[in-house]
């Protein structure tokens, strides 16, 4: 498996590792209290994921941008430079989510991506196969390093490296960082007030420990990939591979908020269009424990007369209400309010299906 710039830290930490898109990662560590406590940090304080692991992609050249407009979902027309934006990949064939991922646009002719670990190299495949003459899409995985800085306080931790903090939510500066430029960027995966931060790959080690110790006096906790999974539930984000995928469309996972419908061209667009006008069958909805009980992925969802009307993509505790959360692909007909039921260990468990998120936040984002 391939190793994040920070794993020595995290082997050093204690972290219990496993596998994500063929990358070593931790998923929680056993000197901060594990998933419970790092969870708890950042709704409360403040607490820092390593998630070099995520992709990256350079495209380049003449007309970049509206290359990527082109093929992407989103409108890439709605922000200025400086400003990020939540895209999706599509089929062509199918309107199946290739991959969800966030662009940076940096100009007319520069856009930077950032994928999925495990997806990275087919979207850079297709955008390679795609792209016009001039334009150039470049593989920079290994090139740079992603920390996540998520909480109430993370802008006084970032504050305390000199790092700029008071731009909008979605969009990025850049910061120096002993003499390299770090990617500041307004974003997250945890519903709280965050940055994400992009260094360069062999910067990534010395970031890490500058934040820890800048953090120092609220309490941060490094934070692995089990807290920021139920963190992204209780919003009711979705992740790549369970509630979004090939089988999973736009339409049916509810964000066709991150398609730009009006546009002339996407991949994808005359199916998932047809698909919009006629009405997916199934849709994701959030769904919350009436009885104790926790979905987990791919448990059957039946009605009050046991017939199947969908499948949990995301199930989980969540440790801010202490009850079972998930997301499930429901007939379309189930909605909010409705009780729906799933086999939990042998045992008929009720939930009710509701709109997410699941916890209320002060700052979105």
């Amino acid at each position: 498996m391939s190793t994040s710039p920070l794993h020595a830290r995290h082997v050093a930490l204690g972290a219990k590792m496993a596998d994500f898109g063929g990358w070593d990662m931790p998923i929680e560590y056993s000197g901060t209290g594990g998933v419970l406590k790092e969870h708890a940090a950042v709704r409360s304080s403040v607490g820092v994921f390593d998630v070099s692991h995520l992709g990256k992609a350079a495209v380049t050249g003449p007309g970049a941008a509206a290359f990527v407009n082109s093929v992407l979902a989103n409108d890439l027309a709605r922000i200025d430079q400086g400003q990020a934006q939540y895209t999706l990949c599509c089929d062509e064939a199918t309107g199946g989510v290739v991959d969800d991922l966030i662009a940076y646009l940096n100009g007319p002719d520069d856009v930077f991506l950032i994928p999925n670990a495990a997806n990275t190299a087919e979207v850079v495949r297709r955008l390679q196969t795609a792209a016009p003459e001039g334009v150039t899409v470049e593989n920079q995985h290994r090139g740079y390093g992603v920390l996540a800085v998520q909480g109430p306080k993370s802008a006084e931790v970032l504050a305390k490296l000199g790092m700029p903090t008071e731009h909008d939510y979605m969009s990025f500066a850049l910061a120096d960082f002993e003499g390299t430029p770090v990617i500041v960027c307004r974003t997250g995966y945890t519903g709280e007030h965050g940055y994400e931060l992009v260094p360069l790959w062999d910067k990534t080690e010395a970031l890490w420990d500058a934040l820890l110790a800048a953090g120092e006096e609220f309490e941060i906790r490094p934070c692995g990939l089990g807290a920021r999974d139920t963190l992204r539930t209780e919003m009711g984000y979705p992740l790549h591979g369970q509630d979004l995928s090939l089988d999973i469309t736009p339409n049916m996972a509810r964000v066709g908020w991150a398609v730009g419908w009006k546009k002339p061209a996407f991949w994808g667009r005359d199916v998932l269009l047809a698909e919009r006008e006629a009405g997916a069958k199934r849709l994701l909805r959030g769904i919350k424990a009436v009885d104790r009980a926790i979905p987990r992925a791919h448990m059957v969802v039946t009605d009050a007369d046991g017939k199947q009307i969908g499948e949990v993509t995301s199930g989980t505790f969540s440790p801010s209400l202490r009850e079972g959360i998930g997301l499930a692909l429901l007939d379309r007909d189930h909605t909010e309010g409705d009780t729906v039921y799933l086999d939990v260990r042998g045992k008929s468990a009720a939930f009710t299906v509701v709109k997410p998120p699941f916890v209320d936040v002060r700052t979105r984002g």
